[in-house]
This record gives structure tokens, C-alpha cells and sequence, in this order.
């Protein structure tokens, strides 16, 4: 049986841009996906902690060291510069690999560089 665990997340990443006139996803600075294990064009989930919307997207890849979080296309009505984010990815394991599970939890600052990792909260 496979079930549904969170892989990683971004933690409080600042929204650096919001454009409705983009082809739809969100582009995130190369680092912080590296360091989350998002590949370009993975679905996201993103949570807005300012608003409460969460909603599905892709990740594009961002310049590296660019801090740029910024959210494209019909999701832009979602999220405005300055909104504080949630980006989460998600994975399906099964039993055996559940045993030795655990997720990367990557840390920001306020200008969206890495401060630190955890596999738990």
C-alpha cells in the first residue's frame, strides 16, 4: 500500500512577485529548490499564510541566490508581493520505505535565503 507523506517544504518564504501575464507556475530561487529537492516543473502545493489560500502549481527554476519567489499566472490571484508562503511537496511511499522516512524542512530568512534544515518540526 503506498500513502501520501509530505517530502519537503519551503518554510515562510516571502512572495517576491505575483504575475497574472505569465504562463502559470511558480519560479523559486534554484537554491532553495536544490536544498528541497523540487525538481523544475514538480508539482507544488502552496500555502498563503497570509490569506489562507492554498492551491497547486509547478515550480520553475529560479536564478540561484536570486531569493525570487514569485507566483505566475491565474495563481497570481492567490498571492501578492509581500504574502508570507508555504511551498510543499509530496511524495507516496510504501511500508518499507515509511520506516525510514523523513521530510526536508528548509528554513528562510526574510529575504528568502536558506538559514537552516530539519527533518523534524
Amino acid at each position: 500500500m503506498q500513502r501520501t507523506f509530505l517530502r519537503s517544504k519551503l518554510h515562510r518564504v516571502t512572495t517576491t512577485a505575483s504575475e497574472v501575464d505569465y504562463e502559470g507556475s511558480c519560479e523559486i530561487d534554484g537554491v532553495l529548490l536544490d536544498a528541497a529537492g523540487i525538481s523544475a516543473f514538480e508539482q507544488i502545493q502552496i500555502y498563503n499564510i497570509n490569506n489562507g489560500n492554498r492551491f497547486t502549481t509547478y515550480a520553475i527554476r529560479g536564478k540561484d541566490n536570486s531569493g525570487v519567489i514569485s507566483v505566475n499566472g491565474a495563481a497570481a490571484h492567490k498571492a501578492v508581493v509581500g504574502d508570507l508562503l508555504i511551498i510543499a511537496s509530496y511524495a507516496s511511499y510504501d511500508d518499507k520505505e515509511i520506516k525510514n522516512y523523513a521530510p526536508t524542512l528548509c528554513y528562510v530568512d526574510a529575504n528568502n535565503v536558506l538559514t537552516h534544515i530539519k527533518s523534524a518540526i
